[in-house]
């Protein structure tokens, strides 16, 4: 079986390069073209990161069954790391980030201020994932709004699902990483006031939410994720991820979506694998006794869709 390596003299180019003190590409796996293993693009002004995150993403992805895009971005390190980016998946839940970014950027377009019901039911989109909640401020905002708030946002692959079915919103690891950077630096298209607001119910998620992206996070990192499954007939389950991880001098954003996974467990442990490489290369000093604990028994909300317009809530038991 073929396996992913740098050559001679690509390892002399990087540390050429790295001498220099320049980005560095690096890109691993998907070698011949049966290889299962998607190609992983990293770059980092931090000598040998970009080589090992991108030999450990790899790693973490070889023999997996499921469609997976992967985006981080890590301001400390100037570190950035890519695998099918700009590839469309349904969203799921995921797009109530999305819903709530909307909601504050077209408040403060109009010099308005939260109502109480929309506090109530943006705290309920995200910390507990509520279907109903997200079709009421869906429907109040409409979609030409959020059409709006993406453009600005420069969400430009991101397109709105169509009959009300939010869930189906197609979104690409690149775009839900340019939601985070907003919501995780200064800005001109959300606030600090609403950054602050969205990242502070990103941080409460119920613990039963809290897989995905924040596994093998440092204990030390302020963890703000939101997470998304569904299954539909084609692509089997998408299963997705979004985190932030700020404080302590931890600044970095991760996306990991998947699909074409038999069960749900299947795409949490995909993300999860993903995640723990990553957390692990960007905070190698940080013992394991200091890790971030996900829940044993994942939960989240399958939205509504067509064939099953009335959504659900679902848990899952992925592999220890």
């Amino acid at each position: 079986m073929a396996t992913s390596r740098i050559s001679g003299r690509s390892r002399a180019a990087l540390c050429a390069a790295l001498a220099a003190g320049v980005l560095v590409p690096v890109t691993l796996g998907a070698a011949p073209a049966s290889a299962a293993t998607p190609t992983v693009s990293c770059t980092s002004a931090k000598a040998g990161l970009a080589a090992q995150l991108s030999k450990d993403i790899t790693a973490a992805l070889k023999g997996r069954k499921s469609t997976t895009a992967v985006a981080l971005h890590d301001r400390t390190t100037k570190t950035t790391c890519t695998v099918r980016a700009t590839s469309a998946y349904d969203s799921a839940s995921v797009v109530k980030a999305t819903v709530l970014a909307t909601l504050l950027w077209d408040n403060a377009r109009t010099n308005r201020y939260l109502t109480q019901r929309e506090i109530d039911l943006s705290t309920k989109m995200i910390t507990k994932s509520d279907n109903d909640a997200t079709t009421a401020l869906w429907k109040q905002l409409g979609v030409t709004k959020v059409k709006a708030f993406l453009k600005a946002a420069g969400m430009t692959h991101t397109v709105p699902g169509s009959g009300g079915y939010w869930g189906l919103t197609q979104i690409t690891a690149q775009d839900e990483q340019k939601l985070l950077t907003l919501l995780t630096e200064k800005n001109s298209v959300l606030s600090d006031s609403a950054r602050s607001y969205e990242l502070g119910l990103m941080r409460k998620v119920v613990s039963s939410q809290r897989w995905g992206t924040p596994a093998g996070a440092p204990a030390t990192a302020t963890v703000q994720v939101k997470n998304g499954w569904l299954q539909r007939a084609t692509h089997g389950w998408r299963v997705h991820s979004i985190g932030a991880f700020t404080g302590n001098g931890h600044d970095y954003v991760l996306t990991v979506l998947t699909q074409d996974n038999k069960t749900m467990t299947e795409g949490v442990d995909t993300i999860q694998a993903v995640a723990r490489a990553v957390h692990k290369d960007l905070n190698p000093r940080v013992l394991r006794a200091r890790l971030f604990t996900v829940p044993s028994v994942p939960q989240e909300a399958v939205p509504p869709v067509p064939e099953a317009p009335a959504g659900r809530m679902l848990t899952a038991a992925p592999k220890a």
